[in-house]
C-alpha cells in the first residue's frame, strides 16, 4: 500500500513540475532541451541563418529554372504600372482592367489612367464614410466591437474591386497625364496618418455635440479633409483637354471633357452591376452569397458581395473571359512562396521544411481558419496555358510593382499554387454560367467587417 502511495506521489510531483499553472516550468524546460538534436544539418543551417535571411536560404535550388514564358490565351497589353510604397494595388488592377479595354479598343500606344484622381476621390468618400458611421453608432459605446473597429481602421489607401465601381461610376475618370502622380500618392503612409488623426479627433466631437449639429459640422469637417487632400496630391480637374494618339503616334482626336464624360465615351459600362465578385474560402459553403458590413468605398455604395465558390469554377469564368481577350481582376496571398527575381509563384519555390527541419502541413481551409493565409495584393490577370485536355498549367497576371519587378512586370503562377492561394476574382457577368448568376439572387449572409478573409487589398 505504501508503495503505491509513494508511486501516486511521484506521479503527482512529477505532473507539477511540468505543467503546474501551465508556465514552462524547470523540468519542461529540461525535457525541451532535451528534445533538440543538434545534428551537423541543423548546426550548419543555423550558421547560414545568422547571416542570412530565410527567403534566399529557403529557396528550393532543384526549382532554380526560369518558368516556361508560353502562354495558350494572353490578353493584349502595354506597358506596365508602379504603386509605389502605396497600398494601393486594388485601385491599379481595376484601372489596368478597364486600361487593357481601351488600349485595344482605339488601338492605343502605351496608356494610363490617373490613380490619383481616384485615389483623391476614395479617399475623401472614406473619410465621409468613417464620420457617417461615427455618427450612425454614437449611441454605442467605445467597447461596441463595430466602433471599436471603426475607431481601429479610419481611413486607409487599400480597397477592393467595389471601390473601383463605387468611385469611377460616381467621379469619372481621367488620364495620368491630366492628373499625375505626387511623391504623397506614392508615398502615403504619411498622409494617411495625418488624415486618420484628423478622423479620429473629429469622431471624440461627432459622438458628443447635439444631433442638430452634426449634418453642418461633418460638412466643415470634410472641408478640411479636402485641404488636406489638394495638399497632397492636387486638385482633381473639373473639366480637361485631352489628346488621343494612336499606337504608331498618329493624333486621332482632340477634345475637352469632363472626368465622366470621358468615362462614359471611352468605357462608358455601369461597372458596379456588370460584374459577379467570386471567391474561394474553404472554411464557408459554397454556392453561398456573403456581404461583409462597411466594406465599401462610398457610404451610399455597395458593399463587398461574392458568391463562394470551389475553384475549378472560377477557372471555368476565367479561362472564358482571357480567351476573349478579357483581362480581370485577381487577388491573392502574394507573399507566399514568391520568387521576385525570376517572378514566379510556385509552391516548388521554397523549402522551408528542409531549412528548419520541420513540417508545416496545413491545408488552405486550416490556413485561413487560423489567420495563416488571406487575400492581401490583386492583380490582373491576362494569361493562361492549358494542357492538352484543356485544363490550366499555370497563369501570368500583370503587377503593379514596376516594369522591371518579376518577369517584365508579371508574374507567372502555377496551376498548384493558384489552387492554394488564389481568393477572389472579378468577373464580366457575361462569362459567369447561368446557375452562378442564379445564386447572386439569395438573400446574403452577412458578415462583420473584422473578418480576417476581407483585409483591404494592398
Amino acid at each position: 500500500m505504501k508503495k503505491f502511495a509513494y508511486l501516486l506521489l511521484a506521479i503527482f510531483y512529477s505532473m507539477a513540475s511540468f505543467s503546474q499553472n501551465g508556465a514552462i516550468s524547470d523540468k519542461m524546460m529540461e525535457k525541451i532541451r532535451q528534445g533538440y538534436s543538434a545534428t551537423s544539418a541543423r548546426k550548419a543551417a543555423r550558421n547560414a541563418l545568422s547571416k542570412n535571411s530565410i527567403a534566399v536560404l529557403a529557396v528550393n535550388a532543384e526549382n532554380a529554372a526560369m518558368m516556361d514564358t508560353h502562354f495558350t490565351y494572353e490578353v493584349p497589353t502595354k506597358g506596365r504600372t508602379d504603386q509605389q510604397s502605396s497600398g494601393r494595388c486594388w485601385l491599379f488592377t481595376g484601372l489596368n482592367v478597364l486600361r487593357a479595354e481601351m488600349i485595344s479598343k482605339y488601338n492605343l500606344g502605351e496608356f494610363q489612367f490617373s490613380q490619383n484622381f481616384c485615389s483623391f476621390y476614395d479617399l475623401l468618400e472614406k473619410s465621409n464614410l468613417f464620420l457617417q458611421a461615427i455618427i450612425d453608432t454614437r449611441d454605442k459605446d467605445y467597447d461596441d466591437r463595430t466602433v471599436d473597429w471603426l475607431l481601429q481602421n479610419p481611413i486607409g489607401d487599400g480597397g477592393t474591386f467595389c471601390g473601383v465601381a463605387n468611385i469611377v461610376m460616381k467621379y469619372g475618370i481621367v488620364p495620368a497625364s491630366v492628373f499625375p502622380e505626387t511623391y504623397q500618392s506614392e508615398n502615403t503612409s504619411q498622409m494617411r496618418n495625418i488624415l486618420s488623426q484628423k478622423l479620429r479627433q473629429y469622431s471624440l466631437e461627432l459622438r458628443e455635440i447635439k444631433s442638430g449639429k452634426l449634418a453642418e459640422r461633418k460638412l466643415e469637417m470634410l472641408s478640411e479633409i479636402y485641404g488636406i487632400l489638394v495638399a497632397c496630391l492636387g486638385e482633381p480637374p473639373a473639366d480637361f483637354e485631352w489628346t488621343m494618339y494612336d499606337s504608331g503616334g498618329k493624333m486621332v482626336s482632340r477634345k475637352r471633357y469632363t472626368p465622366k464624360s470621358f468615362y462614359n465615351e471611352y468605357i462608358g459600362r455601369d461597372l458596379e452591376n456588370s460584374y459577379i465578385l467570386v471567391m474561394n474560402d474553404p472554411v464557408r459553403d459554397y454556392g453561398k452569397v456573403y456581404e461583409i458590413e462597411y466594406d465599401r468605398h462610398t457610404y451610399e455604395g455597395n458593399n463587398w458581395k461574392y458568391v463562394n465558390l470551389p475553384t475549378d469554377r472560377i477557372k471555368e469564368m476565367a479561362v472564358a473571359s482571357i480567351k476573349d481577350s478579357t483581362a480581370l481582376y485577381f487577388s491573392c496571398d502574394v507573399n507566399k512562396f514568391i520568387d521576385r527575381t525570376k517572378g514566379s509563384l510556385d509552391l516548388a519555390n521554397m523549402d522551408y521544411e528542409s531549412l528548419f527541419d520541420t513540417e508545416f502541413p496545413m491545408d488552405k481551409r486550416q490556413r485561413v481558419l487560423t489567420h495563416a493565409s488571406g487575400s492581401s495584393h490583386a492583380m490582373t490577370l491576362i494569361a493562361v496555358d492549358l494542357d492538352d485536355s484543356g485544363s490550366p498549367r499555370k497563369w501570368m497576371v500583370e503587377n503593379s510593382w514596376g516594369a522591371s519587378s518579376g518577369y517584365k512586370g508579371n508574374l507567372i503562377m502555377t496551376d498548384e499554387w493558384f489552387d492554394e492561394y488564389m481568393f477572389r476574382l472579378v468577373v464580366d457577368r457575361k462569362y459567369v454560367p447561368e446557375d452562378i448568376i442564379r445564386m447572386m439572387d439569395q438573400t446574403p449572409i452577412s458578415l462583420p467587417a473584422w473578418d480576417p478573409m476581407f483585409l483591404p487589398e494592398e
